[in-house]
């Protein structure tokens, strides 16, 4: 049997590539060379991405896993960078209003709430250690947050305004007229005992009274959003927004007598 030599192979393979090349370099021979040679290359092309394909599988999900990392790593950055950012304007915003007030304030942070459904309060981390004690006003830039019900030495619980236990006097702050605010345990407030002819209309103001001996004259309750009459007929009722949302206390300051 034939067997051609190594350097036959070489020869062969030279003349082979010159003969192409100078076919593709003739117009006259392209077209019937590349119809010739046309299938054997698609087939070549397609092997050889296949191959590439396979060789490079691994490395490009070893690329892909290590991207997915990067990104969840530079996501949560950026969550924390944010809730950083969130809270130093809440802190400054509450600093603010620290220095601006004339009233000696203690800040404190909420650190959790109660687990029961029939009190609305929090915990704050500031307790006898720092002069906070029973019955202390708490508040916030916004307006009037509650008031203190418990104090240990490092922790406090505050009933905030919502809570049904509290009752705020408070006034109209357009008309001077009075009432009593308590809470709902729901997202409003309800002032009672308004007479029938009182003047209060929607998106009056609603702050603390100067006849309260507990909370101090002008602190902001919230607005009225609604008006109705009790049952008997004889009083009205107003439907109060508080000033602070309840459900997202972060921060609070407590009034120091």
């Amino acid at each position: 049997m034939f067997k051609p030599s190594r350097k036959t192979l070489i020869n062969s393979t030279v003349i082979i590539l010159v003969v192409l090349l100078l076919a593709n370099s003739l117009s006259c021979f392209k077209n019937p060379i590349e119809k010739t040679f046309k299938p054997h290359l698609s087939f070549i092309s397609w092997f050889k991405r296949e191959v590439g394909g396979i060789i490079f599988y691994h490395r490009n999900m070893m690329n892909i896993a290590r991207l997915n990392n990067e990104t969840g790593f530079l996501r949560s950055q950026l969550f924390s960078l944010r809730e950083v950012y969130l809270e130093n304007k809440r802190l400054k915003g509450l600093l603010t209003f620290k220095q601006k007030s004339a009233l000696r304030l203690v800040a404190a942070r909420v650190i959790a709430r109660p687990s029961d459904s029939w009190s609305s309060s929090v915990i704050i981390d500031k307790g006898k250690y720092n002069g906070i004690r029973r019955s202390m006003v708490v508040i916030n830039a916004q307006g009037l947050v509650g008031r203190v019900s418990e104090s240990a030495d490092n922790i406090s619980k505050v009933s905030l305004v919502n809570d049904p236990s509290l009752g705020i006097s408070s006034i109209v702050q357009r008309s001077r007229q009075e009432g009593l605010v308590s809470g709902t345990l729901g997202a409003n407030l309800i002032m009672r005992y308004l007479p029938e002819d009182s003047d209060i209309i929607v998106n009056d103001l609603i702050v603390t009274s100067e006849l309260s001996q507990v909370y101090p004259k002008g602190l902001l309750v919230g607005k009225v959003i609604k008006i109705g009459r009790e049952l008997s007929g004889l009083n009205r009722y107003a439907i109060i927004k508080p000033a602070v949302d309840c459900s997202a206390i972060e921060e609070v300051l407590v009034i120091i007598p």
